[in-house]
């Protein structure tokens, strides 16, 4: 079964004409009626491109439409991959492809493991430094009236923190409180802060007591 391509290389022929008086006559560049003539549509810039071109050609050709379309849609398969790169540059675009899907998927596994160990830093970042401790009351070398001390302060959650060695309870957001007893005088507060890493930060107050009565 004769193809389009051929009907209209060999019309040409008939007609005498070259691709450049074709081109002149249908603004179709040479390059792509040479395209058309060996049936390299997959060439031209698109589908629709070599579906329109085809027309002009055979229009120019005095081939009808209803003649020319049924053997280009029989000859070209419209779902067929365009590459309008040359032929040399193939191997050479195949090739950036699998660089560039290469170079992608290290930044995304270099940026997991970025993340991976920053994670592992954040929880394990008490392995290496001492855990926090602020005292907000009392105050060091403040003079309180009280027969009751309350002390305020607070850490890192899941911190054991003691009191003159007594432990306290740390609530989930690091705080902690407790109530002693004490007598007029010079009262030494011991807090102390460790953390199942076995760092520890403990700080000492002295605290003057005064009675009330």
């Amino acid at each position: 079964m004769i193809k389009a391509s051929e009907k209209l290389f060999e019309r040409r022929l008939e007609l005498d004409l070259t691709l450049e008086e074709v081109e002149k006559s249908t603004k179709i560049k040479a390059e792509y009626l040479d395209l058309i003539d060996k049936g390299m549509f997959e060439e031209l810039p698109s589908a629709s491109h070599a579906s329109g071109f085809v027309k002009n050609y055979a229009n120019f050709m005095g081939i009808s439409e209803k003649e020319i379309m049924p053997l280009f849609r029989r000859e070209y398969d419209p779902e067929k991959e365009y590459r309008v790169l040359p032929k040399g540059f193939e191997g050479r675009e195949e090739f950036q492809i699998k660089s560039f899907k290469f170079s992608q998927t290290l930044l995304i596994a270099g940026v997991i493991f970025t993340i991976f160990i920053a994670y592992i830093l954040f929880q394990y970042r008490y392995a290496f430094i001492d855990p926090p401790l602020t005292i907000y009351s009392p105050k060091d070398r403040s003079v309180i009236v009280t027969q009751e001390l309350q002390v305020i302060g607070k850490t890192e959650p899941e911190t054991n923190v003691y009191i003159n060695k007594d432990p306290v309870t740390v609530d989930k957001g690091g705080n902690f409180s407790k109530t002693i007893g004490v007598f007029p005088g010079n009262f030494i507060l011991n807090v102390d802060a460790e953390n199942n890493f076995g760092k520890k930060t403990s700080k000492k107050l002295i605290v003057e007591i005064k009675s009330g009565y």
